[in-house]
């Protein structure tokens, strides 16, 4: 048997851009944070000054384990 990488399927959901929300703790200043829209689906996470550019999806069990390790301060 050959070891090598195994494929990933992509996860990607449909989300309309008024579903995106930013943090209130940017202050009002859009520019300082990411834009993260959940729906049932999953959490699509953009950048705040480039929403063309790529969106990033997560499964909410990725959502929540990267919310409980900043939380936890495990990035400091």
């Amino acid at each position: 048997m050959e070891m090598g990488i195994a494929s990933e399927k992509t996860f990607r959901f449909r989300v309309d851009d008024s579903m995106f929300r930013t943090s209130s703790w940017t202050g009002g200043v859009i520019a300082r944070c990411v834009m993260v829209a959940k729906t049932s689906d999953g959490v699509a996470v953009r950048d705040s000054k480039d929403v063309a550019k790529n969106t990033l999806f997560f499964t909410h069990y990725e959502w929540n384990a990267f919310l409980k390790g900043v939380k936890a301060d495990e990035f400091n």
